[in-house]
C-alpha cells in the first residue's frame, strides 16, 4: 500500500488554543466505525505507521532538565480521519505516557508493544479534523531496542532514521505521512535549543530558562526531524540567492570547525546548478558534542531536515576527505527530504541520488575515491562487474529487506541504475527527468513507480521495462553505451555482499 502525502500550506503556529482546539462536529458513529489499522503495510517495516487518519501538523513542546537529564513533553497532533474511528493508534516506544486528550476531552489509552492505542470519548466520524494531545516524559539515556536519542554531555541530539522517531514523540512514524512541524524547546540559560526549520520566537521563562520556538515552512517526514540541546553557538552566513545558512556548533569547537562550515555556500551553488533552487528556508550543519559512532550501526552524518547532524571529529578533516560526503548529505535535501520515500523499499531513490551527485562532485575536483578511481565511468564499470553478486546477496536494487536495507546495493547499486538511465536517454533528458521529479513531488512522498512514470513522460519513451529490469531483475542488464562491460558470475557460496551502510551515514573517505 502506497500513500502520497497531502501537500499542505505551512500551518500557523500551533501553540495557541484557537488553532489546536478540536471541532465541535456531532460525533454520531457510522455503522462502519471501528479501530484504525495499526499498520501502513510498508514492505520493509510493516509495523510502522497507522491508518484511518492523516497528520497535518505536529507541535512538540519539550522541556529539558540538566540535573535529571530528563525531558518533559507534550505532543499535539492535528489529524484528519479517513474513516470513522472508535480507536486510533500512534507509534510510541520508551515514552512515559501520562495524559491523552482528543478534541479537548480526556481519552483512554494503553501502550502495547510500540503502539499507543487511544480510545476517544466519542467515535470520530470520517473526514473530521481533530487534535490529539499527549503528555509524556522521556529519558534520552534509556536502553531501548532502537532509539533516536543521542545523549551528549550537555544535552542531546536526535537521529530518527529509519524507524525511531516514535522514541522521541508519539507520531505516525512513516515518511508517507509528512506534516508541518513547530517545536518549543525550554532549556536552562547557558545552553541552546535548536530544531528543524527557522527560529520564530525566543522567550525568557521562570527559573533562568529560555524557550526557543522553531517552525518549518515545509512539511517534514518524522524520520528526518531534528531536535537538539547543548552548549552551541549558532553561526550564520549567506548562501546563493540570499539563502540563510545556519550552523549549530559546539562552542568549544567552533573555530576548528570553521573551514568545513565555510564550504557549504559553494556546495549549495554547485547543486542548485544541477537540481534547481534549494527547497527549504535554511540549511546548515550540526556537529554534535558526541561520538555518533557509538550508536548501533554507527554513522558519520544524517540528513535531518534543514540541519544535517554530524560527528564533529569527521568535519575536522581536509576538504578532499569530507567534501563528497557533505555533498551526499546536501543532496538529501532534495531526494529524501523535499521528496520523501513513499515506502522504505524506495530508499534507493534517496541514496542512489545522494551517491550519484556526491561522486560527480568528487571526480570533478580530481579527488580519487576509496578505490583510487577518478571518474564515474571507472567506478560504474567496477560496480557493474559486481552486479549479479550483489543481486544474489542483497536482492535487486528496489526490493530490500530489513536486513539489507542499508547495504551498498541501495547506494552504489542505485547509482548504477541512474548511470544506465542517463546513458539510455542522454544527459539532457536525464537532467530534465531529475528536475521534473523534484518539482512534481515537492513537499510530498513518491516512490519507484512515480520515478519511472516521470522518466517515461519526460523522455517521451516507455521506460517501464528498461528501469524495471534494472530495479527488480535478478540479473544485471546490459549497460547502454558499454557493450564491452562484463558481469562477474557470483561465487557458488554467494560470499560477496555489498558493504553495509547506514542511510547517508557512511564515512565518505572510506567508501566513496
Amino acid at each position: 500500500m502506497r500513500y502520497r502525502s497531502r501537500v499542505t500550506a505551512p500551518a500557523a503556529l500551533l501553540g495557541t488554543a484557537a488553532v489546536l482546539t478540536g471541532g465541535t462536529a456531532a460525533y454520531a458513529a457510522p455503522r462502519t466505525a471501528g479501530p484504525g489499522p495499526e499498520t501502513l503495510q510498508d514492505p520493509v517495516y510493516p509495523s510502522l505507521g497507522n491508518d484511518g487518519y492523516r497528520v497535518s501538523a505536529y507541535h512538540l513542546d519539550l522541556a529539558y532538565d540538566p540535573v535529571t537529564r530528563l525531558v518533559d513533553a507534550e505532543a499535539t497532533l492535528r489529524i484528519r480521519t479517513t474513516q470513522a474511528l472508535t480507536r486510533l493508534s500512534l507509534d510510541a516506544l520508551g515514552l512515559d505516557i501520562r495524559t491523552v486528550r482528543v478534541a479537548g476531552r480526556t481519552a483512554a489509552f494503553e501502550q502495547v508493544g510500540e503502539k499507543l492505542r487511544i480510545t476517544p470519548a466519542r467515535t470520530l466520524p470520517a473526514g473530521t479534523g481533530v487534535t490529539v494531545c499527549v503528555g509524556y516524559g522521556a529519558d534520552p539515556r534509556r536502553a531501548l531496542p532502537h532509539t533516536a536519542w543521542v545523549p551528549t554531555p550537555d544535552g542531546f541530539a536526535v537521529c530518527p532514521q529509519p524507524e525511531s522517531a516514535h522514541t522521541l514523540f508519539p507520531c505516525n512514524d512513516h515518511p508517507s505521512d509528512k506534516a508541518d512541524f513547530t517545536f518549543r524547546l525550554t532549556v536552562p540559560n547557558g545552553v541552546r535549543g535548536v530544531a528543524s526549520g527557522h527560529l520564530i520566537r525566543t522567550e525568557s521563562r521562570p527559573g533562568d530558562r529560555t524557550a526557543y520556538t522553531y517552525r518549518s515552512r515545509s512539511p517534514i517526514a518524522t524520520e528526518v526531524v531534528q531536535i537538539t540541546v547543548g552548549d552551541y553557538v549558532v553561526k550564520e552566513r549567506q548562501g546563493p540567492h540570499g539563502l540563510a545558512l545556519r550552523d549549530v556548533v559546539p562552542v568549544s569547537r567552533a573555530a576548528a570547525l570553521e573551514p568545513a562550515l565555510a564550504l557549504t555556500p559553494h556546495q549549495v551553488g554547485w547543486l542548485e546548478n544541477r537540481l534547481g533552487a534549494y527547497p527549504f528556508e535554511t540549511y546548515g550543519l550540526l556537529p554534535v558534542n558526541a561520538d555518533l559512532a557509538q550508536l548501533p550501526g554507527g554513522f558519520t552524518g544524517l540528513e535531518t531536515q534543514t540541519l544535517t547532524v554530524y560527528r564533529p571529529g569527521y568535519l575536522l578533516q581536509e576538504e578532499p576527505r569530507i567534501g563528497s560526503h557533505m555533498m551526499h548529505e546536501l543532496v538529501h535535501s532534495y531526494f529524501g527530504n523535499s521528496v520523501s520515500p513513499a515506502t522504505w523499499a524506495d530508499l534507493w531513490i534517496n541514496e542512489g541520488h545522494a551517491d550519484f551527485y556526491g561522486l560527480l562532485y568528487r571526480y570533478e575536483r580530481g579527488w580519487p575515491d576509496s578505490l583510487g578511481m577518478t571518474s564515474l565511468e571507472a567506478r560504474m564499470k567496477h560496480t557493474y562487474a559486481l552486479g549479479d553478486q550483489w543481486r544474489r546477496t542483497s536482492g535487486p536494487v528496489a526490493t530490500p529487506t530489513r536486513a539489507t536495507l542499508f547495504d551498498g546495493q541501495r547506494y552504489l547499486g542505485g547509482v548504477l541504475v541512474l548511470y544506465a538511465l542517463r546513458n539510455e536517454i542522454g544527459e539532457a533528458a536525464f537532467d530534465a527527468v531529475e528536475r521534473a521529479y523534484l518539482e512534481r513531488f515537492r513537499d510530498a512522498s513518491a516512490g519507484t513507480d512515480d520515478y519511472i512514470a516521470v522518466a517515461s513522460d519526460v523522455s517521451g519513451r516507455d521506460l517501464t521495462g528498461f528501469l524495471g529490469d534494472w530495479l527488480y531483475g535478478t540479473r544485471t542488464p546490459r549497460m547502454p553505451g558499454h557493450p564491452d562491460w562484463t558481469v562477474t558470475p557470483p561465487p557458488p557460496a554467494a560470499s560477496v555482499a555489498p558493504e553495509r551502510r547506514r542511510s547517508g551515514h557512511h564515512d565518505n573517505s572510506a567508501t566513496l
